[in-house]
């Protein structure tokens, strides 16, 4: 016979139950914040203090930090030296996609020691999840995330659609 133990909650005060104390504390890690760098800027300003740096909001988009190296960027399909996509249309990276955002349509390759070639490829930016699972799973190294493009903003779900055409040639978008 197996004993349940029970465990009771205890009581909460009205200063819990309002979350009184973490709003408190909330507010006054963020006056410690601000008054801080607050400080620290105006001595920056008369040329004290220099050495010790200050909170900086960057101004995006116009000014970019680095990315690292391995970022996972905006995918895109590598070429042969012939200029066609070096997928075989194996289905391994649309196997593998937990968000099924790759959509992938084979036809057969007019070179014969190529069995197969896409003649759709299309990835759905507003269902992908950045994971980088088809990167990894696709045996021919066609598919890669390095464009360094990170904006993938857009006024409707057709134009978050990626095709054949734009994941061989990608470009960065037009900056208003």
């Amino acid at each position: 016979m197996i004993k349940t133990k029970i465990i009771h909650q205890p009581k909460q005060t009205l200063f819990e139950r309002f979350y009184i104390s973490g709003i408190i504390q909330g507010v006054w890690i963020t006056t410690g914040h601000f008054v801080r760098n607050l400080t620290l800027h105006m001595l920056h300003r008369i040329g004290l203090f220099r050495n010790i740096p200050a909170a900086v909001t960057a101004q995006y988009p116009e000014e970019q930090k680095p990315l690292a190296l391995r970022t996972r960027t905006r995918h895109r399909l590598t070429k042969r030296e012939d200029g066609s996509p070096r997928c075989v249309a194996c289905m391994m990276c649309e196997t593998v996609c937990p968000a099924r955002c790759i959509y992938i349509v084979a036809e057969e390759h007019p070179d014969p020691n190529i069995e197969k070639r896409p003649a759709k490829f299309d990835i759905d930016l507003g269902k992908c999840v950045y994971c980088g699972f088809c990167v990894e799973a696709c045996p021919e190294d066609a598919i890669r995330m390095d464009t360094k493009i990170i904006d993938t903003a857009a006024y409707s779900r057709r134009e978050m659609m990626l095709d054949i055409n734009e994941l061989l040639n990608p470009k960065q978008p037009i900056k208003a």
